[in-house]
C-alpha cells in the first residue's frame, strides 16, 4: 500500500473513530484537531473528497461532514491488526462469573448477559447443537420396578431426561445389564452414531431384556435425534434503544430489527454459519443478506472445545460500534463459556 494509500486509511480510522464515539457527522477540521495526521487540513479535505469518491465515507446532509459508509467499516474492520486483548483481571472475572453458573442453562444466561454489558450491544447465544454433541454418560435410574428415567448428558453439558415406561418389572441385576447395554453403545459417540448404535441394540439383546431395550431405544432415538428448532438466549435488547437513530432510513428501522430478534430464525441462520471456535466472523449492513436487519451489523464466532463447536454466538448492534472492543469481548466470552462447559 502507498504512503498515499496508507494516509487516507489513517483519515479513514479517525472518522470512523469519532463517529462511533460521537454519533455525529464529522469534518476536516474536527479531525486535524483531534487527530496527529501530520498533514494540513487541505490535505485531509483532498483525502475526504477521494474516500468520498471511492465509496468509504458519505455526507449525509449538505454542508455537513462525513459518515463512514458500510465499504468504509469494512475497510476498517479488515485492516485491524491488533484487537486489545482483556486485561488479566477482565478476563479472571469473565471465569470466575461463568464458573458459577450451576448448569448449562445457567452458564448460557450468564454469557448473554455478561456480553451484553461489556459491548452494550444485543448479545445471543445459541444452544449447543447435538448434531456436534458426543454422549458423555447415560445414566439409568428405576423410578418403579417397570418405569425408569434416562439421563442423558452431552459433552457440550446438554441434559436430557426421558421416562421410558416397561411392559413388565425389572429386578436390579436386569437393570444393571440394561444399563451397561445402553451405556456401552452411547457413551463416547457423536449424537448421529450413537442413535444408529442404540437402534441395532435389540437384535443381540437377552430375550428377558428384548422388550426393555425396544422401548428404551425408541426413547433414546427421539432423544438423540436433531431437534427441528433451535433455541436462542437473548440479552441487552433494551440496548438497541440507546441506539434508535442509527436505523433511521433502513426499512422499517428499529421495529423490524426488534422482530428479527423475536422470530429468532434470522438469528439463527447467521449462527449456523459460524465458523470455528476462536474465529470471529463480523457482518457488516448488507453483508448480513437478511433485509429485517440491513442497518446492523454481526459479530459472531462459535464457541466449544477440544476442536469441537458446541454452537454460535455473537452480538448484533448498528453498524456504528466500537468494532475492536466488541471483538475481543465476543472472542473472550466464547473461549470462557467452551471452556467452562467442557470441564463438566
Amino acid at each position: 500500500m502507498s504512503s498515499t494509500d496508507e494516509r487516507r486509511f489513517e483519515v479513514l480510522r479517525a472518522i470512523v473513530a469519532d463517529y462511533v464515539a460521537t454519533q455525529e457527522p464529522i469534518g476536516s477540521k474536527a479531525l486535524v484537531e483531534r487527530h496527529n495526521l501530520g498533514v494540513s487540513s487541505a490535505t485531509v479535505r483532498n483525502d475526504m473528497a477521494v474516500l468520498e469518491a471511492e465509496g468509504y465515507i458519505a455526507q449525509p446532509h449538505t454542508s455537513s461532514g462525513r459518515v463512514p459508509t458500510d465499504k468504509g467499516y469494512r475497510q476498517f474492520v479488515d485492516r485491524i491488526a491488533d484487537v486489545k486483548p482483556l486485561s488479566p483481571a477482565e478476563r479472571r472475572a469473565i471465569l470466575e462469573f461463568l464458573e458459577s453458573g450451576v448448569d448449562l442453562d445457567d452458564v448460557l444466561r450468564r454469557g448473554v448477559r455478561l456480553l451484553a454489558q461489556l459491548t452494550r450491544q444485543v448479545a445471543v447465544v445459541q444452544y449447543p447443537t447435538l448434531s456436534s454433541s458426543s454422549v458423555r454418560h447415560l445414566e439409568v435410574v428405576a423410578l418403579t420396578p417397570a418405569r425408569l428415567l434416562l439421563v442423558l448428558i452431552t459433552d457440550s453439558g446438554r441434559v436430557d431426561q426421558r421416562i421410558v415406561e416397561l411392559g413388565d418389572v425389572i429386578d436390579d441385576e436386569s437393570l444393571s445389564r440394561l444399563r451397561d447395554l445402553l451405556g456401552g453403545a452411547l457413551e463416547g459417540k457423536r449424537l448421529a452414531a450413537a442413535s444408529i448404535a442404540v437402534s441395532e441394540l435389540a437384535a443381540d439383546a437377552p430375550d428377558h431384556l428384548r422388550d426393555a431395550v425396544v422401548r428404551s431405544a425408541t426413547v433414546l432415538i427421539e432423544t438423540l435425534v436433531e431437534h427441528p428448532e433451535e433455541r436462542l438466549v437473548l440479552g441487552g435488547t433494551a440496548n438497541l434503544t440507546r441506539n434508535a437513530a442509527d436505523f433511521t432510513g433502513f426499512p422499517g428501522s428499529l421495529r423490524s430489527v426488534l422482530e428479527a430478534l423475536e422470530e429468532q430464525v434470522i438469528v439463527l441462520k447467521l449462527l449456523a454459519a459460524t465458523g470455528d471456535a476462536g474465529k470471529v466472523t463480523v457482518r457488516i449492513g448488507e453483508e448480513t443478506q437478511m433485509e429485517q436487519i440491513r442497518g446492523t451489523s454481526v459479530i459472531t464466532t462459535g464457541y466449544g472445545a477440544g476442536g469441537n463447536v458446541f454452537g454460535g454466538m455473537g452480538v448484533l448492534g448498528p453498524t456504528r460500534m466500537d468494532y475492536p472492543g466488541t471483538i475481543a469481548s465476543v472472542a473472550a466470552v466464547a473461549r470462557y463459556i467452551g471452556e467452562v462447559l467442557a470441564e463438566r
